[in-house]
């Protein structure tokens, strides 16, 4: 039995794994990957597959700007386990991740990927032709109105939004000196 649940920080490694299975190492310089560089994703909004205690399946999404000013989400990675293929695991993590970013009022979900795989859950070219992702291929950005009008007229160019990764070397540093208030300067009398 497939179960479906929010990730875990815990799920990392595997998740990295399953995402080299699935994609290979071409997935880091993919347009939308490079767009995901350096940022969180958004808050319970990351889904991963299981069975067995095994991930087969993951799917997480981003905050963007879909042009000036227009909040949206981006989708991707979605990969499922290739030995699991075919069985519906990345379509019913599809319906999930709609589904939540509809619960927690998110206005749009944008992607990159086949409209022949992602039409089916209501992604289409239609809303993004005024919209910009360097590098991909105009005819694969897709996306979905989870209110109706909130990429009407949008034009411009994708950018990252939403929380940025602490910086690992930073994070490190604050661990090791710990709590301990900075020094303070004095000025000296002359």
């Amino acid at each position: 039995m497939t179960t479906i649940r929010i990730e875990r920080p815990v799920d990392a490694p595997a998740r990295e794994a399953l995402l080299d299975a699935a994609y290979g190492p071409a997935r880091h310089a993919k347009p939308s990957a490079r767009l995901r560089t350096g940022r969180l994703p958004a808050d319970g909004l990351c889904l991963v597959a299981l069975e067995r205690g095994q991930m087969i399946g993951t799917v997480r999404l981003w905050h963007v700007q879909a042009g000036r000013g227009r909040h949206a989400l981006l989708l991707g990675p979605l990969a499922v386990h290739p030995a699991a293929q075919k069985r519906g695991i990345g379509a019913a993590l599809m319906r999930r991740a709609l589904d939540e970013a509809a619960r927690r009022g998110h206005p749009a979900v944008l992607l990159v990927g086949d409209l022949d795989y992602y039409g089916r859950f209501g992604l289409s070219a239609a809303q993004t032709a005024g919209l910009v992702l360097p590098g991909a291929d105009p005819a694969r950005l897709l996306a979905i109105e989870l209110v109706p009008g909130a990429l009407e007229g949008a034009q411009g160019r994708i950018i990252a939004a939403g929380r940025r990764e602490p910086n690992a070397a930073l994070v490190a540093l604050r661990r090791k000196v710990g709590r301990k208030a900075a020094p303070r300067l004095v000025p000296q009398a002359a």
